[in-house]
Protein backbone atom coordinates (compact mmCIF):
# COMPACT_ATOMS: atom_id res chain seq x y z
CA UNK A 1 0.00 0.00 0.00
CA UNK A 2 2.83 2.46 0.74
CA UNK A 3 4.08 1.96 -2.81
CA UNK A 4 0.71 2.95 -4.22
CA UNK A 5 0.48 6.03 -2.03
CA UNK A 6 3.96 7.08 -3.10
CA UNK A 7 2.96 6.67 -6.76
CA UNK A 8 0.02 8.98 -6.12
CA UNK A 9 2.28 11.84 -5.06
CA UNK A 10 4.38 11.44 -8.19
CA UNK A 11 1.63 11.57 -10.77
CA UNK A 12 2.72 14.95 -12.14
CA UNK A 13 -0.64 16.75 -11.82
CA UNK A 14 -0.83 20.40 -10.99
CA UNK A 15 -1.75 22.40 -14.09
CA UNK A 16 -3.93 25.43 -13.60
CA UNK A 17 -6.61 24.13 -15.98
CA UNK A 18 -8.58 20.91 -15.84
CA UNK A 19 -6.38 17.88 -16.55
CA UNK A 20 -7.96 15.50 -19.05
CA UNK A 21 -6.82 11.89 -18.98
CA UNK A 22 -7.57 8.58 -20.59
CA UNK A 23 -6.70 5.30 -18.77
CA UNK A 24 -7.11 2.08 -20.82
CA UNK A 25 -8.23 -0.55 -18.32
CA UNK A 26 -6.89 1.43 -15.37
CA UNK A 27 -5.59 -0.53 -12.38
CA UNK A 28 -8.58 -0.15 -10.14
CA UNK A 29 -9.62 0.08 -6.50
CA UNK A 30 -11.39 -3.26 -6.56
CA UNK A 31 -8.21 -4.91 -7.83
CA UNK A 32 -5.65 -3.35 -5.50
CA UNK A 33 -7.63 -1.99 -2.50
CA UNK A 34 -8.27 1.65 -1.59
CA UNK A 35 -6.39 3.60 -4.28
CA UNK A 36 -5.68 1.43 -7.34
CA UNK A 37 -2.56 1.74 -9.48
CA UNK A 38 -3.26 3.78 -12.62
CA UNK A 39 -6.19 5.42 -10.84
CA UNK A 40 -4.15 6.22 -7.73
CA UNK A 41 -2.57 9.45 -9.09
CA UNK A 42 -6.02 10.48 -10.32
CA UNK A 43 -7.63 10.12 -6.90
CA UNK A 44 -4.76 11.82 -5.10
CA UNK A 45 -4.79 14.75 -7.53
CA UNK A 46 -8.56 15.05 -7.24
CA UNK A 47 -8.38 14.99 -3.44
CA UNK A 48 -5.62 17.60 -3.61
CA UNK A 49 -7.89 20.04 -5.42
CA UNK A 50 -6.70 19.52 -9.01
CA UNK A 51 -9.55 19.71 -11.53
CA UNK A 52 -9.60 16.43 -13.46
CA UNK A 53 -11.74 14.89 -16.15
CA UNK A 54 -11.18 11.25 -17.10
CA UNK A 55 -12.12 9.74 -20.46
CA UNK A 56 -13.01 6.14 -19.54
CA UNK A 57 -12.66 3.51 -22.27
CA UNK A 58 -15.49 0.98 -22.18
CA UNK A 59 -12.75 -1.71 -22.33
CA UNK A 60 -14.25 -4.36 -24.54
CA UNK A 61 -14.86 -7.21 -24.52
CA UNK A 62 -15.62 -7.41 -20.79
CA UNK A 63 -16.39 -3.70 -20.34
CA UNK A 64 -14.40 -3.25 -17.13
CA UNK A 65 -14.05 0.46 -17.84
CA UNK A 66 -17.75 1.06 -18.41
CA UNK A 67 -18.84 -1.06 -15.47
CA UNK A 68 -16.02 -0.89 -12.89
CA UNK A 69 -13.72 2.09 -13.52
CA UNK A 70 -16.66 4.42 -14.19
CA UNK A 71 -18.37 3.24 -11.00
CA UNK A 72 -15.22 3.77 -8.93
CA UNK A 73 -14.52 7.24 -10.35
CA UNK A 74 -18.12 8.27 -9.78
CA UNK A 75 -18.02 6.88 -6.23
CA UNK A 76 -14.92 9.01 -5.60
CA UNK A 77 -16.48 12.12 -7.14
CA UNK A 78 -14.10 12.34 -10.14
CA UNK A 79 -15.59 13.84 -13.30
CA UNK A 80 -15.53 11.30 -16.12
CA UNK A 81 -17.09 10.33 -19.44
CA UNK A 82 -17.38 6.76 -20.76
CA UNK A 83 -16.31 6.43 -24.41
CA UNK A 84 -16.03 3.63 -26.98
CA UNK A 85 -12.56 2.05 -27.01
CA UNK A 86 -11.55 3.54 -30.36
CA UNK A 87 -12.30 7.17 -29.45
CA UNK A 88 -8.98 8.02 -27.79
CA UNK A 89 -7.07 8.85 -30.96
CA UNK A 90 -9.76 11.29 -32.08
CA UNK A 91 -9.74 13.02 -28.71
CA UNK A 92 -5.95 13.37 -28.82
CA UNK A 93 -6.04 14.82 -32.34
CA UNK A 94 -8.41 17.51 -31.10
CA UNK A 95 -6.29 18.32 -28.03
CA UNK A 96 -8.89 16.94 -25.62
CA UNK A 97 -6.41 14.74 -23.72
CA UNK A 98 -3.52 16.11 -21.65
CA UNK A 99 -1.94 12.79 -20.67
CA UNK A 100 -2.55 9.05 -20.66
CA UNK A 101 -2.03 6.88 -17.55
CA UNK A 102 -2.31 3.11 -17.73
CA UNK A 103 -1.52 0.23 -15.42
CA UNK A 104 0.43 -2.86 -16.44
CA UNK A 105 0.60 -6.60 -15.86
CA UNK A 106 4.33 -6.82 -16.56
CA UNK A 107 7.23 -4.53 -17.46
CA UNK A 108 10.42 -5.93 -18.97
CA UNK A 109 13.96 -5.02 -17.94
CA UNK A 110 14.12 -2.73 -20.98
CA UNK A 111 10.86 -0.94 -20.18
CA UNK A 112 8.42 -2.68 -22.55
CA UNK A 113 4.91 -2.70 -21.09
CA UNK A 114 2.43 -5.59 -21.25
CA UNK A 115 -1.11 -4.47 -20.49
CA UNK A 116 -4.75 -4.87 -21.52
CA UNK A 117 -5.29 -5.25 -25.26
CA UNK A 118 -5.60 -1.83 -26.91
CA UNK A 119 -2.92 -0.16 -24.79
CA UNK A 120 -0.45 -0.24 -27.69
CA UNK A 121 -2.89 1.60 -29.97
CA UNK A 122 -3.39 4.30 -27.32
CA UNK A 123 0.38 4.65 -27.01
CA UNK A 124 0.74 5.05 -30.78
CA UNK A 125 -1.96 7.72 -30.83
CA UNK A 126 -0.37 9.52 -27.88
CA UNK A 127 3.06 9.44 -29.54
CA UNK A 128 1.67 10.77 -32.83
CA UNK A 129 -0.10 13.64 -31.09
CA UNK A 130 2.54 14.59 -28.54
CA UNK A 131 0.51 13.42 -25.53
CA UNK A 132 2.57 12.09 -22.56
CA UNK A 133 2.01 8.37 -21.97
CA UNK A 134 2.69 7.16 -18.41
CA UNK A 135 2.52 3.71 -16.85
CA UNK A 136 1.76 3.43 -13.12
CA UNK A 137 3.03 0.30 -11.38
CA UNK A 138 4.36 -1.13 -8.14
CA UNK A 139 7.99 -2.17 -8.74
CA UNK A 140 7.40 -5.95 -8.35
CA UNK A 141 5.68 -5.71 -11.75
CA UNK A 142 9.12 -5.22 -13.33
CA UNK A 143 10.49 -8.57 -14.56
CA UNK A 144 14.26 -8.28 -14.89
CA UNK A 145 14.49 -11.79 -16.35
CA UNK A 146 13.09 -10.73 -19.74
CA UNK A 147 14.29 -8.09 -22.18
CA UNK A 148 11.99 -8.16 -25.20
CA UNK A 149 8.30 -7.97 -24.37
CA UNK A 150 7.07 -8.62 -27.90
CA UNK A 151 9.24 -11.72 -28.35
CA UNK A 152 9.23 -13.14 -24.83
CA UNK A 153 5.75 -12.49 -23.41
CA UNK A 154 3.11 -14.87 -24.79
CA UNK A 155 -0.30 -13.27 -25.22
CA UNK A 156 -3.30 -15.10 -23.79
CA UNK A 157 -6.21 -15.98 -26.04
CA UNK A 158 -9.32 -15.67 -23.90
CA UNK A 159 -12.73 -17.27 -24.32
CA UNK A 160 -14.65 -16.44 -27.49
CA UNK A 161 -17.77 -16.00 -25.33
CA UNK A 162 -16.37 -12.68 -24.09
CA UNK A 163 -16.56 -11.34 -27.66
CA UNK A 164 -19.71 -13.04 -28.90
CA UNK A 165 -21.86 -12.16 -25.87
CA UNK A 166 -22.53 -9.11 -23.70
CA UNK A 167 -24.03 -8.93 -20.24
CA UNK A 168 -25.91 -5.95 -18.88
CA UNK A 169 -28.82 -4.67 -16.85
CA UNK A 170 -32.25 -4.42 -18.45
CA UNK A 171 -34.61 -1.48 -17.92
CA UNK A 172 -36.43 -3.43 -15.21
CA UNK A 173 -33.19 -4.24 -13.35
CA UNK A 174 -32.57 -7.81 -14.52
CA UNK A 175 -29.06 -8.97 -15.52
CA UNK A 176 -29.19 -10.57 -18.97
CA UNK A 177 -26.62 -11.94 -21.43
CA UNK A 178 -27.25 -11.58 -25.15
CA UNK A 179 -25.32 -12.71 -28.23
CA UNK A 180 -23.98 -9.90 -30.44
CA UNK A 181 -21.98 -11.88 -33.03
CA UNK A 182 -23.66 -13.98 -35.76
CA UNK A 183 -23.59 -17.73 -35.23
CA UNK A 184 -20.76 -19.27 -37.19
CA UNK A 185 -18.51 -16.18 -37.26
CA UNK A 186 -15.02 -17.02 -35.91
CA UNK A 187 -13.63 -14.78 -33.16
CA UNK A 188 -10.19 -13.95 -31.78
CA UNK A 189 -9.85 -12.59 -28.25
CA UNK A 190 -6.28 -11.59 -27.37
CA UNK A 191 -6.16 -10.47 -23.75
CA UNK A 192 -3.02 -8.29 -23.78
CA UNK A 193 -0.60 -6.46 -26.02
CA UNK A 194 2.93 -5.10 -25.59
CA UNK A 195 3.81 -1.41 -25.85
CA UNK A 196 7.49 -0.85 -26.74
CA UNK A 197 9.47 1.26 -24.29
CA UNK A 198 10.11 3.89 -26.97
CA UNK A 199 6.42 4.91 -26.75
CA UNK A 200 6.39 5.29 -22.94
CA UNK A 201 7.08 8.70 -21.42
CA UNK A 202 7.79 7.38 -17.93
CA UNK A 203 7.13 4.62 -15.41
CA UNK A 204 5.49 5.93 -12.22
CA UNK A 205 6.84 3.81 -9.35
CA UNK A 206 7.22 4.14 -5.59
CA UNK A 207 10.74 5.53 -6.22
CA UNK A 208 9.65 8.20 -8.66
CA UNK A 209 9.03 8.54 -12.38
CA UNK A 210 11.63 6.35 -14.07
CA UNK A 211 12.84 6.28 -17.64
CA UNK A 212 11.64 3.12 -19.42
CA UNK A 213 15.17 1.84 -20.03
CA UNK A 214 17.37 -0.95 -18.62
CA UNK A 215 19.94 1.40 -17.10
CA UNK A 216 17.34 3.46 -15.23
CA UNK A 217 15.45 0.43 -13.93
CA UNK A 218 18.61 -1.42 -12.91
CA UNK A 219 19.89 1.67 -11.11
CA UNK A 220 16.63 2.03 -9.20
CA UNK A 221 16.44 -1.66 -8.26
CA UNK A 222 20.04 -2.96 -8.39
CA UNK A 223 19.58 -6.05 -6.23
CA UNK A 224 16.65 -7.36 -8.21
CA UNK A 225 18.39 -6.61 -11.48
CA UNK A 226 21.52 -8.55 -10.49
CA UNK A 227 19.61 -11.54 -9.09
CA UNK A 228 17.27 -12.05 -12.04
CA UNK A 229 18.11 -14.92 -14.42
CA UNK A 230 17.98 -14.07 -18.12
CA UNK A 231 15.27 -15.79 -20.15
CA UNK A 232 15.65 -16.21 -23.88
CA UNK A 233 12.29 -17.75 -24.79
CA UNK A 234 8.66 -16.95 -24.17
CA UNK A 235 7.53 -16.63 -20.55
CA UNK A 236 4.11 -16.57 -18.92
CA UNK A 237 2.95 -12.97 -18.32
CA UNK A 238 1.57 -13.99 -14.92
Amino acid sequence: MSALLRMSSLGGFGSAHESRLTPPCAGAVLATVDWGTATSPIYQAHDGGVAIHVWVDETRPRNQGASLTAWELGHHGVRHTVIPDNTGGHLMQHRMVDLVIVGTDRVTANGDVCNKIGTYLKALAAHDNGVPFYVALPSPTIDFSIDDGIRQIPIEQRSADEVTSMTGRTADGRIETVRVVPLGSPTANYGFDVTPARLVTGLITELGVLEPARAALASAFPERSLRAPRRHGASDPG
